[in-house]
């Protein structure tokens, strides 16, 4: 057992298919069965079951699988280490939601990138339950996520809360279905939960959704009259939207969603991960002030299990 033969078993294992995990791992498909095979000889045991339709681990594989994760995860993060110590400056993969990247995140890399510039970082932006899965599978270091966050295997700190608004188009609604039109992301987002409610406290029903996935697209067919939208303020009101989009006013229960930068507990906070966040702190433009920037912040992992979905957040 090396961690070849571990990443194989991984690939396996996430795949349900020899060649799409030969795929993943740039090798042959002859590569990825003699490894299996050397495995379960030397373990005894079978590890995957052949079937007509790809391969699923047994519960001795599905065993495997969980401790090879954990183990080319700890190796990853121990090159890091190593290349920080060295002063290499390491590696910081950071998911975010778009609005975030879009309004939050630009001034802090920038930041950012003045004080660490030998840090690779990359930045990949999605929704929050995707990146929440994204960094439960440690393909992400972390991320910055909507909603409260209540999971045992991760971190969860509370950076700023964004103010939510209703958007409609600056020149008015000019037709009954435009006023009953929902533009927003898909299901996964909390900005589409939200702005579902806010239709229906305000009267608007029934209503339809209009699914989109880039945020530009969202805001252009707000501002072409085509429907309303919720998103934070911060997004609403800055250029070019600001002139072309206006800002209604949620409830208090609605307005309010906290954005918080998620970790796995188990994993080790780098100091380039640390040095990110500072940087994050020290942003005077971070949403609506706390009175701390860690508020959130319990350095042990949430106290109950699952995920909070209806909070969840694009």
């Amino acid at each position: 057992m090396d961690l070849a033969g571990l990443r194989v078993v991984k690939a396996v294992a996430d795949t349900g298919s020899v060649s799409r995990a030969a795929e993943a791992l740039n090798c042959v498909q002859s590569n990825v069965t003699a490894r299996i095979k050397r495995l379960e000889e030397d373990l005894g045991v079978d590890l995957f079951l052949r079937l007509s339709r790809g391969m699923e681990p047994t519960p001795a594989g599905r065993v495997l699988s969980g401790y090879a994760d954990r183990v080319l995860r700890l190796v990853a993060q121990a090159r890091d280490a190593v290349a920080e110590a060295a002063g290499r400056g390491g590696r910081l993969a950071v998911g975010s939601m778009e609005s975030t990247a879009a309004v939050r995140l630009p001034p802090v890399l920038a930041r950012f990138h003045r004080a660490h510039p030998d840090v690779e970082l990359t930045i990949t932006p999605g929704p929050t339950e995707t990146l929440l899965a994204d960094v439960l599978a440690g393909r992400l270091d972390g991320a910055f996520v909507g909603g409260e966050v209540v999971h045992p295997d991760l971190i969860a700190r509370r950076i700023f809360d964004e103010e939510l608004v209703l958007a409609e188009p600056a020149a008015g609604l000019t037709t009954e279905s435009a006023r009953r039109t929902l533009i927003a992301f898909g299901r996964a987002c909390a900005y589409r939960g939200r702005a579902e409610m806010a239709m229906r406290e305000a009267g608007r029903v029934p209503f339809r959704v209009m699914e989109f996935g880039a945020l530009d697209a969202i805001l252009g067919c707000v501002g072409a009259g085509m429907g309303v939208t919720v998103m934070p303020r911060s997004v609403v009101e800055r250029d070019p939207w600001r002139e072309l989009l206006v800002a209604r006013p949620l409830p208090d229960a609605l307005a309010r969603m906290p954005t918080q930068f998620v970790r796995r507990a188990d994993a080790i906070e780098t100091a380039s991960q640390r040095a990110f966040l500072k940087a994050f702190s020290e942003d005077s433009c971070s949403g609506i002030p706390l009175k701390a920037a860690a508020a959130g912040a319990t350095g042990t992992p949430t106290s109950r299990t699952g995920l909070n979905g209806s909070s969840a957040a694009c």
